[in-house]
């Protein structure tokens, strides 16, 4: 197989330098032509191919490397054996031959050459310089093609974003989306806030229940991280499953149920909502349904029963 380039192809530049003007101009056209379409031939944009090994005769090595816009980009080449003529190109033009820069642009330049490595760099990347590179090398064993082709992504005006949010409350919490877009492509990426706070109880709401009918008490609290339920009788906590009666918590919600209530069951009830942040109560009362209710909204059920016990007693008492 015939390789890709041989040295007859940069040689002809040299020869240049020593004619005149007209020829000079002439014979530049012409080999830069020949070699510019070696490579539109063999080397098409995008080339998806990777291939690593050792050194073969007439051998393509083909790679690709990906740069932001902006950045600096290493063109490599790794040589065996005893190498006689190197060069990098691109699609228009040589870049280096050998220690000798042809590139008139100021961010191309020679990195390492050495026997083992022969290494360019581009810098300050631009959309433009995405496509195909070729090194050609000569060495005492054959020659050998490695063609490199950059990818180029389009960079942003900024490379960071920052949101920030000063004394951060309960209600900032939620997902936060942050969108990239350039001329290239857009991204999304998202972010979700969790703001731990103590539990808040809302207020208890009283019920009435007729001796043996069923009576659920309900307790509601708004805390992150969830909150444990405790429920009290004055200052006797409640065993779930204790005494006929059943909790269950459910997220923020938890009730108190009973399943037949007795005359025991009526009086003041409070619930306890805690997590690692702090606590917070409220207070309920269950009336049977002679109870009645101040303007404030307190049951006086238990305490008529108690007055109109005691008005029986001094009855009977006067009458004896």
């Amino acid at each position: 197989m015939k390789p890709l380039f041989s040295w007859d192809d940069f040689s002809c530049f040299k020869k240049q330098k020593i004619m005149s003007v007209s020829g000079h101009f002439l014979i530049f056209f012409k080999c830069t032509a020949l070699l510019s379409l070696k490579i539109i031939i063999f080397v098409p944009p995008g080339l998806p191919v990777r291939s690593q090994g050792v050194f073969q005769s007439d051998k393509y090595f083909r790679d690709n490397t990906t740069v932001k816009q902006g950045e600096t980009v290493f063109l490599k080449c790794a040589q065996e054996g005893i190498v006689t003529h190197r060069a990098w190109l691109n699609r228009s033009s040589i870049l280096y031959a050998g220690d000798e820069k042809w590139s008139v642009d100021p961010r191309v330049n020679l990195v390492t050459l050495t026997q083992e490595e022969f290494t360019i760099k581009i810098e300050n990347v631009d959309m433009t310089d995405e496509g195909p590179y070729v090194c050609a090398v000569q060495t005492n064993r054959e020659p050998t093609t490695n063609i490199v082709h950059v990818i180029v992504q389009g960079g942003l005006a900024t490379d960071d974003e920052y949101l920030q949010i000063p004394s951060i409350t309960r209600n900032r919490a939620g997902t936060y989306e942050c969108t990239a877009v350039n001329e290239i492509d857009t991204d999304v990426k998202t972010v979700d806030i969790t703001v731990n706070y103590a539990p808040t109880v809302y207020d208890g709401r009283d019920i009435g229940v007729t001796l043996g009918q069923r009576g659920v008490l309900e307790c509601e609290a708004d805390a992150v991280p969830g909150a444990d339920f405790e429920w009290y009788k004055d200052d006797r906590r409640f065993i779930n499953g204790f005494d006929g009666m059943e909790i269950v918590n459910t997220g923020s919600l938890s009730k108190l149920t009973f399943f037949n209530v007795s005359y025991g069951d009526y009086g003041n009830y409070s619930c306890v909502a805690v997590n690692k942040l702090g606590s917070s109560n409220t207070s309920f009362v269950m009336y049977g349904p002679r109870a009645v209710q101040d303007g404030n909204g307190s049951t006086l059920g238990v305490q008529l029963d108690t007055c109109l016990g005691s008005i029986v007693s001094l009855f009977f008492l006067f009458k004896i």
